[in-house]
């Protein structure tokens, strides 16, 4: 048996062909970037999502020299959030908004104003926030209403590839979780809420469990992407429900922590709850049954990609992330007192607050671009430590966290995490966490394990974790500072956001 995982990121593609065993057998990616039109929007053309899982799947199918036909099942995953609005042809009508998109702040403070924060929580157990699915629709309703008017069926990003894979339409509920719209509790679609914003439940394609086979690939598509006509699809999950799977945690007591474009931090639960204001994230799980709270900062590695671009342009792409590693290893824990708030997109957790700005705070004359790698890896770090004390105010107080996302190649911030953390951190045997999730639900749907706790069980390797050093203590101390410099900055952020144009 072989199956194919693939995930649609926010600057890439990635596919992996897995074997029986779990091993992974070959890796394969296709690039595509956000385009930025206006500051703090953030889109892209769903046809170069298209492009870039063709290139993933060719090279993956290419590098494991196997037969098409030898792939039992394909799984999928991806960036959440983003709208893909369809007209009645199933075309697609405007460049798809990305979670990272902040401009429908207004309409999320208008919603909540309205109808309540208490009412939004019993409705979905989350609050409406600007990187959320639904608000995007209510500014295009506002700003766009010939647009709007087109609209037949509302999609996310992964379920697109679903439907030019399949031609099949619809959603798991991980991924439904994240549009602001869904009844975590229940998993299903919030009726009394889609009627309070006037947006039809028509729109809204079925959710379905993240395992169950939701259709097969099409002959139109097979020519295309070099996969047998009726290969089985499942419905997928959600980048982060994806990125848990791939990491092992399905129980209780686990955690995970993402080190991609953005920051996760996440944990299971057999218990449906959310957090108190709506201040984690609580959606369901991509096992029956289960569901997970989650902090999201919009900013991870995208700010050392950031750094990469702004600071240190003179860097080679293939081996930039080693040299800005370099640079940040020598210099000591602090950064010589420097401090980068690592809000480039604003800010989702904990401060939900689209005008929040980056910054280096600190800066003198004895720092240099050393420096400031090092207070950017802390920077971001801090956010994570932000998110991991909601969790443990929630409750859910993980013994280990496992780390996923490109990020965990540094063996700094790996080290940075455990220091900041406050507790051991390990990693699994793929760093490519997500896309093996995808892949660990396509062998699900392909009948190789029951459920997909045993499929975790069975192919998910953990290394012997890593646990906070001498600098710990200092970093600690150093984040009390950190957790000040929000509040202090907010109402310049405010005032910043509403001179723009």
């Amino acid at each position: 048996m072989a199956v194919l995982g693939i995930d649609l990121g926010t600057s890439a593609t990635k596919a992996l062909v897995v074997d029986a065993a779990g091993t992974v057998c070959a890796v394969g990616h296709g690039d595509h970037r956000p385009l930025v039109p206006r500051a703090g929007w953030s889109e892209q053309d769903p046809e170069d999502w298209w492009r870039s899982t063709l290139q993933a799947v060719a090279a993956a199918l290419a590098e494991a020299r196997c037969d098409p036909g030898a792939i039992d099942a394909v799984g999928l995953a991806g960036q959440m959030h983003g709208l893909v609005a369809l007209d009645a042809q199933g075309e697609c009508i405007r460049p798809a908004q990305l979670w990272n998109d902040g401009r429908c702040e207004p309409q999320c403070r208008a919603v909540e104003e309205h109808l309540g924060l208490a009412h939004l929580l019993a409705c979905t157990g989350n609050r409406m926030l600007p990187g959320f699915t639904a608000p995007k629709l209510l500014w295009m309703r506002e700003h766009e209403p010939e647009a709007f008017a087109r609209i037949a069926t509302v999609l996310l990003p992964k379920d697109w590839i679903r439907f030019r894979l399949t031609g099949t339409m619809g959603t798991d509920v991980s991924d439904a979780s994240g549009t602001a719209v869904f009844d975590c509790a229940q998993r299903r679609w919030s009726d009394a809420l889609l009627a309070d914003l006037q947006l039809p439940r028509s729109w809204w394609p079925e959710a379905v469990e993240s395992a169950a086979v939701v259709g097969q690939v099409s002959a139109q598509a097979s020519a295309l992407i070099g996969l047998r006509p009726g290969t089985p699809v499942v419905a997928g999950a959600g980048d982060q429900a994806a990125a848990a799977l791939g990491c092992g945690l399905v129980q209780e007591g686990s955690a995970g922590a993402v080190l991609g474009t953005s920051g996760v931090v996440a944990a299971p639960m057999q218990r449906w709850r959310s957090a108190e204001e709506g201040r984690l994230h609580a959606f369901c799980h991509a096992a029956p049954g289960t569901w997970f709270l989650m902090g999201v900062m919009l900013s991870g590695a995208g700010s050392l990609d950031w750094f990469r671009r702004s600071i240190t342009p003179d860097l080679r792409d293939d081996d930039a992330f080693e040299h800005i590693e370099a640079m940040a290893a020598g210099i000591a824990a602090g950064a010589e007192d420097l401090f980068f708030l690592p809000y480039l997109s604003g800010e989702r957790t904990p401060h939900a607050d689209a005008s929040a700005r980056g910054c280096f705070i600190g800066l003198d004359q004895r720092h240099d671009r050393r420096h400031l790698a090092r207070a950017v890896l802390e920077g971001v770090t801090h956010g994570l430590s932000d998110c991991f004390g909601l969790l443990r105010e929630a409750g859910l107080d993980p013994r280990c966290v496992h780390l996923s996302g490109g990020g965990v190649r540094s063996a700094l911030w790996r080290q940075l995490c455990a220091d900041l953390l406050g507790c051991p951190v390990a990693l699994t045997a793929t760093v490519d966490a997500t896309a093996y999730g995808a892949a660990l639900l396509a062998a699900v749907g392909a009948g190789a394990f029951a459920s997909v706790g045993d499929a975790c069980e069975a192919w998910v390797t953990v290394a012997p974790p890593l646990v906070p050093g001498p600098e710990a203590e200092c970093l600690q101390e150093r984040h009390a500072v950190y957790k000040q410099l929000y509040p202090a900055l907010k109402p310049v952020f405010a005032q910043l956001s509403s001179a723009q144009p």
